[in-house]
């Protein structure tokens, strides 16, 4: 006798279930059900709809092979009943049984040996007056997609707010000012962008490339009331009022797990429905997956809430496998991401320095930036990777990234990610095995050296300080506090030492044994070069003559520029 599988949510995870059940076992019968008209669509994808990147939202509901899956696609192809514009009200558990709202607006009652919950998530509500005005959106599903493009085709947009700036802001903002030129704000109550995902240095870096680009952050700021009549017309923070014919909400998002709660499903953290290795639920006859669980963080062993559309993937090919029989685990995630900030590419995986901290690692970062292939390549591009790492076990923690070669960055990641898991330490990453070959990495690849570095700072051989601290420092090396000493060659380092004559100071790496008379021994030294490599051996040298008080710029004058500080 074949069993009666009912999925909730066709969007990601929901068809990914039922595709995968039926492949293994077509005499199942499976019923996916979705409240929206859309269903099977690269949601990840909306921003670049709105963008014009994709020309036609129907292809984001297609496959590979250029077929939409709507509902005569999963009927004919793949043996699923479909139920669109069907809303799940209630599970009755113990008669394995769901009431439904059907598109007439009348009820009725749909029975399940297995029950799949794909309930996806929604934009967090901020509750604050004018979120009912006319051209004031979230971003939460196709059709908010195809309405905002509508309003900005029809040129009712000239200047937009974007409340938010975790992915979809981000994203969201690149796609208004980029190809449409809109005069394009972002608040965001915290006082970076990506807060949580990255550290404040990345994020600068990311925040830079954005503001290059003519989009305008206000940070720290707390929207109370967006106004208008009929219409929106201004957004109204606590420091300011900001024009604005355009609103998307994108303040982060929340699981939907209402329907979950009602029927007594455990939930957790973020208040995700929690699931096991199997993705079961706390009943064993209902699976959960996708945006509205929590799943084991596999760096700290705790819960983790990662709504991402290839999670939702992969766990429902787990669900599909587990309810034909085939016994499959999803472990948990270490939270990979990326983001596309223009021609920049932000990524990472694992934990930043703030969420190390607060999860009680005696955690450090560092900073450094290198080529992604070979210096005598004829193309090639920095990148800028961060690293976090415990003290005492030298376990790493967490990797960030950016760079404006996105592939090879995120090929970075990835590569790290994959160990992460495994409790990686310092080691692993030092000899991390990279593929070589001059037009695509150096011999000693980025990563090793990122892990080179962390090894360094832990046995005190390195002595950093960060962009932000540089900055700090800038007063004082200009009125003679704090010497700096520029350990490029001369031709390099001339515009910095001609722009400033009185405090930058150039003694070349390879020259400064020999110069020592030009070292200040009573004063803190910074000593500075492009990326990094000569200040780190300049720091070696001085430290070998008794000039212990110095600090070496990570990242050197390229990580400067790129983080904002204007030399």
């Amino acid at each position: 006798m074949s069993e009666k599988i009912v999925i909730i949510g066709a969007v990601a995870l929901g068809p990914k279930v039922a595709c995968r059940v039926k492949r293994v076992n077509p005499e199942a019968e499976v019923i996916l059900l979705d409240k929206d008209k859309h269903i099977s669509y690269g949601g990840c994808g909306i921003p670049y709809y709105v963008s014009g990147d994709v020309s036609d939202y129907a292809d984001l509901m297609k496959t590979s092979y250029h077929m939409v899956r709507d509902e005569y696609f999963f009927n004919n192809c793949k043996g699923v009943s479909v139920m669109r514009g069907t809303e799940a009200l209630e599970i009755d558990r113990k008669e394995k049984k769901i009431k439904v709202r059907l598109p007439d607006g009348s009820e009725d009652m749909l029975s399940y040996d297995k029950l799949v919950l794909g309930l996806g998530c929604r934009v967090r509500d901020l509750g604050i007056e004018g979120l009912e005005l006319d051209n004031v959106f979230s971003v939460g599903s196709l059709q908010d997609a195809i309405d905002i493009k509508e309003r900005i085709t029809k040129g009712e947009v000239s200047k937009a707010v974007i409340v938010g700036a975790g992915f979809i802001g981000l994203e969201m903002a690149e796609a208004l000012a980029d190809m449409w030129g809109i005069e394009t704000s972002v608040v965001e109550i915290a006082d970076q962008v990506m807060p949580g995902f990255v550290g404040e240095e990345m994020a600068k870096i990311a925040m830079k490339e954005m503001e290059d680009n003519d989009v305008v952050f206000y940070l720290g700021e707390t929207v109370t009331s967006i106004k208008g009549d009929g219409k929106v017309e201004k957004v109204i923070t606590d420091k300011r009022e900001i024009d604005a014919d355009l609103v998307i909400m994108a303040p982060g998002v929340i699981p939907n797990t209402e329907l979950a709660e009602k029927a007594g499903l455990a939930t957790g953290p973020c208040n995700g429905i929690i699931v096991n290795e199997s993705l079961e639920t706390s009943d064993p006859d209902i699976y959960a997956g996708g945006d509205c669980v929590v799943v084991k963080n596999l760096i700290t062993g705790g819960w983790g809430y990662y709504p991402l559309g290839s999670m939702a993937n992969r766990q429902g090919r787990v669900i599909g496998s587990n309810l034909t029989g085939l016994k499959t685990l999803f472990p948990g995630a270490v939270g990979s991401f990326v983001v596309k900030v223009f021609d920049g590419c932000l990524c990472g995986a694992g934990l930043n320095l703030e969420n190390a901290l607060k999860e009680g690692f005696d955690a450090v970062s560092v900073h450094m930036c290198q080529l992604d292939r070979a210096h005598f390549y004829p193309e090639k591009d920095l990148v800028y990777l961060e690293l976090v790492v415990e003290k005492g076990s030298r376990k790493v923690l967490g990797i960030q990234g950016y760079s404006v070669n996105g592939d090879a960055v995120v090929g970075r990641i990835n590569a790290v990610a994959t160990i992460l898991c495994k409790g990686a330490t310092l080691d692993d990453i030092s000899n991390l095995e990279i593929a070589y070959s001059p037009p695509f990495a150096s011999a000693m690849d980025a990563v090793n050296a990122l892990g080179n570095v962390a090894d360094n700072l832990l046995n005190e051989q390195y002595r950093p300080i960060g962009s932000e601290a540089f900055e700090k420092y800038w007063e004082q090396i200009k009125n003679g506090e704090v010497s700096l000493i520029d350990c490029r060659a001369e031709k390099d380092a001339k515009p910095l030492v001609e722009k400033y004559p009185d405090f930058w100071k150039n003694i070349p790496q390879d020259e400064l044994k020999g110069r020592m008379d030009e070292v200040p021994k009573d004063k803190k030294i910074i000593l500075v070069c492009n990326t990094g490599v000569r200040s780190y051996e300049a720091q070696i040298n001085l430290c070998e003559l008794g000039y212990d008080n110095n600090v070496s710029v990570q990242g050197g004058a390229a990580f400067l520029n790129k983080w904002g500080v204007d030399l």
